[in-house]
């Protein structure tokens, strides 16, 4: 994640469609199209919503609120405040959320956030079905964190029912400690865990810091976000079920260009379905595939750069990219996507509003 460009100007993130992608002319009627939901909002990295509730989102603030938004209106009271616990600023934060498969039965939700010790921590709480509980706390995996940039945050749970999450590489610039190619560091991959039993799992090598991965919740294909280093930002694609072990390449591979001259960890390497130089942009945000209402946008990906607010979507066709686009708007400073019980997806903007981008 790029996040905040004065301060971390330095770091390198977000991924710009490559030089052949065409812009959308603004009239054509398959264009996503934005229009301000919520505003006010502070310093927001993500929505998201349980299948159970219609018409309730819920967005997360750096700082370390959940706020929501109920019928288009933002409740006074958060649903989770843990600014108290929660270290933010630059990439560091609360940054993460995903509500359990059963949250309607079981009311168990998980975020993951930058403590006081500028280290990892990811959490679960259950709620009364209007706000947490505090007391309901549970810790399932923490991480010292070596470098105070580059840590990932995304959660979502998988088809098989286990949480997906990364720490990005561990940060500073070119993975210095060679960490996300090492089977004995757990930066720089896709791990997984059972929230039941604790039980975690390399899923992928090689990511550098995955700012937002999502399931399609049509078929269970996951699509990657991944922030380059100083030239390429890259979108990456697994088709559902996997293969086995993947590595997305980092950092041996910056997108599809070598970047260091070494060998790869273990897995099998996968290469970017679509990338996008920093002439675009600097910092790429993750989306998610629409399957909402609209029947002409079903099926396309969606992602953005948070540097150059420049919007893409792409549909995959037998596990290739096609249709690569910009679409005819800017969301500045887009920190993420996110989408409702229904598959209308949102955007995120850093500054402080959530936009529909589907009627």
């Amino acid at each position: 994640m790029r996040l905040f460009l004065a301060v971390l100007g330095v770091l390198s993130v977000a991924a710009c469609a490559s030089a052949s992608d065409k812009p959308l002319a603004s009239g054509q009627s398959s264009a996503f199209k934005p229009r301000s939901f919520v505003t006010g909002l502070a310093d927001p990295v993500f929505v998201g919503a349980t299948a159970s509730e219609k018409r309730r989102l819920y967005v997360v603030e750096q700082a370390g609120r959940i706020v929501v938004v109920d019928r288009g209106r933002r409740r006074a009271k958060p649903f989770l405040d843990i600014r108290s616990l929660v270290t933010s600023g630059g990439e560091q934060g609360l940054l993460g959320l995903a509500f359990h498969p059963r949250y309607a039965q079981n009311r168990r939700f998980y975020v993951q956030y930058t403590d006081r010790g500028s280290d990892t921590r990811l959490v679960e709480y259950r709620s009364n079905g209007t706000s947490a509980i505090p007391g309901s706390a549970r810790v399932l995996f923490s991480s010292d964190d070596p470098y105070s940039n580059h840590n990932g945050g995304m959660l979502a749970f998988a088809p098989n029912g286990r949480l997906l999450f990364t720490m990005g590489d561990g940060g500073s610039g070119g993975d210095p400690e060679n960490r996300a190619q090492n089977p004995r560091s757990l930066f720089g991959k896709l791990l997984s865990i059972n929230v039941a039993t604790k039980g975690l799992k390399i899923e992928a090598y090689g990511l550098r810091n995955a700012w937002r991965f999502s399931f399609d919740r049509a078929n269970g294909d996951l699509y990657i976000g991944d922030v380059g280093q100083g030239e390429l930002e890259e979108i990456s694609y697994t088709q559902a079920p996997s293969a086995g072990l993947e590595n997305y390449g980092w950092d041996v591979y910056e997108g599809r260009a070598k970047f260091e001259d070494k060998s790869l960890g273990p897995g099998r390497l996968v290469q970017p379905i679509a990338q996008y130089s920093h002439a675009d942009g600097c910092s790429v945000t993750g989306g998610y595939v629409y399957r909402g209402s609209n029947a002409a946008l079903r099926g396309r990906y969606i992602y953005g750069d948070f540097c150059s607010g420049n919007i893409w979507s792409l549909k995959i066709v037998r596990g290739k990219a096609t249709g690569l686009r910009r679409e005819p708007f800017k969301v500045e400073s887009v920190s993420s996507f996110g989408e409702d019980a229904s598959g209308e997806l949102y955007a995120v903007s850093h500054d402080g509003t959530i936009f529909r981008l589907t009627p």
